[in-house]
């Protein structure tokens, strides 16, 4: 194990020299990524931004587009061959489709690079020749992202939170009762191990639909080509004995074995070349589902920020620790099913959950910031007459009737601590307010020559994660 982690340091160590030579001497490579919780809308940023990278007409806010300064971007081949490439092509034709649908979802690790030819700007900009600039996006799930919080974990304090949650749970009844006949300290049996490895599992996927975000193992939910293996096949146990050959003794050897042979190299080959990050939240549908869920939520959060390494990029920095994520956007996402006189309310929503998270990546030397944006604009406003009064509302088709209806989410507060006081508070609903969620299918799109896909606030984002270095 000692050996193990010295070879990771090492690897580590010449990927940090390789990456910041590489940057100096050759093509500036920004690496942003994109992940976020349950339901949030990866992909669908993702063909967003490339979209509106390469047909800059909506793109307002950032400078350099604005500026006229991008004379070109293109799509070039990505530089990891063994990393699928992000399936920009299908996405963007299935939102451009007719009826357009929305993209599948993120269910692995995916990259793809976006070359911008830039004009320099500055009192020297006519003596100089145009230079390019390479973003590699990198989309991976963000429940592969939790993991991350478990390399300082053993198996007795992930069993003990895990369980704990189980409890506080309506849909942890049936992995409770499991365990509460399951003993540990008996002979491995592998029909017992690999039942209560699924029973686990559906819980955690039965927790995910009820709002909730702390479900780790992630990839219990997002297997892949490690369905039904051994190293997926632990849950968590009480503490007690465990004897050679014993269930528990397994449980412990195979949750080590997910760490060293799942989650490290995820670390090491993806998330730790990582300079740029955007965490998406769908904080609308948290907090229908209520203030447990709002609470997981921004708990969840602040676990994420503890995987990253913010900080500022130094040559020295990259080369004695490796890459440091310096700057990172919390972008509340689906900002269109509001109207946009509550906009303001959902961005300062989103600034008080990430509070923590935040407080900690700038007293590292990470820049932060949290916006509420819409990466493809699937509603209109409108304003109606309810009992006398106006009301704003937005108008979209149903994706579940496919029918055009007008709808009113509800008001959220001017406090935020209304919001967050009664979750962290343990309230079970919330007392003063009945907050509404629709799903809406993606608008029929007519794009004019130029221009991308419609947005809210995409060109914000954009300007802050990759602005100062264009």
């Amino acid at each position: 194990m000692v050996l193990t982690t010295i070879a990771d340091g090492v690897l580590d160590l010449a990927q940090g020299v390789y990456d910041t030579g590489a940057g100096l001497i050759g093509t500036p490579t920004i690496r942003l990524g994109v992940t976020g919780l349950a339901r949030s809308g990866k992909t669908v940023f993702i063909t967003s931004l490339v979209a509106n990278l390469l047909d800059r007409g909506r793109m307002p806010h950032l400078l350099a587009a604005n500026e006229g300064r991008i004379t070109a971007a293109y799509l070039q081949p990505q530089p990891d061959d063994t990393v699928p490439r992000f399936d920009y092509e299908t996405h963007m034709g299935a939102l451009t489709g007719t009826p357009p649908q929305w993209p599948d979802s993120t269910r692995a690790v995916s990259e793809l690079r976006v070359s911008l030819r830039i004009k320099p700007n500055g009192l020297l900009a006519g003596l100089q020749s145009p230079r390019t600039v390479h973003l590699d996006i990198i989309d991976y799930p963000g429940e592969w992202l939790l993991d991350l919080g478990l390399m300082d974990q053993s198996y007795d304090t992930w069993s003990a939170s895990a369980l704990a949650r189980v409890e506080q749970r309506e849909s942890g009844a049936a992995y409770g009762a499991l365990v509460a006949e399951t003993d540990g300290a008996e002979q491995l049996d592998e029909v017992r191990a690999k039942a209560l490895a699924a029973t686990y599992t559906d819980y955690l996927a039965q927790a995910r639909v009820a709002g909730f975000y702390d479900c780790t193992p992630g990839r219990f939910l997002l297997p892949g080509d490690l369905a039904g293996s051994p190293v997926l096949t632990f849950a968590p146990l009480p503490k007690g004995k465990a004897p050679r050959r014993s269930l528990r003794r397994e449980m412990v050897r195979r949750f080590e074995a997910y760490k060293s042979q799942v989650v490290r190299p995820f670390f090491r080959d993806h998330f730790a070349r990582i300079d740029r990050q955007v965490v998406l939240v769908d904080a609308l549908g948290a907090i229908h589902s209520g203030p447990p869920a709002v609470e997981d939520m921004r708990s969840a959060m602040t676990d994420i920020l503890a995987a990253f390494q913010p900080g500022q990029n130094g040559f020295l920095t990259q080369l004695i620790r490796g890459k440091r994520v310096e700057k990172i956007l919390f972008a509340a996402t689906k900002a269109d099913h509001l109207h946009h006189s509550q906009h303001a309310r959902l961005t300062a929503i989103m600034e008080a959950l990430t509070r923590d998270a935040r407080d900690r990546a700038r007293f590292a030397g990470a820049e932060t910031q949290a916006l509420a944006l819409a990466a493809l604009r699937a509603t209109t406003e409108d304003t109606v007459t309810h009992d006398a009064a106006p009301l704003d509302v937005v108008r979209g088709t149903l994706l579940d009737t496919g029918k055009r209806a007008a709808f009113y989410p509800g008001a959220l507060p001017d406090d935020p601590g209304h919001i967050l006081n009664p979750a962290q508070s343990g309230a079970a609903a919330w007392l003063d307010g009945d907050y509404q969620v629709m799903r809406f299918a993606p608008a029929p799109l007519t794009l004019r020559p130029g221009d991308g896909p419609p947005h809210i606030r995409m060109d914000r984002a954009a300007q802050f994660l990759i602005g100062d270095r264009l």
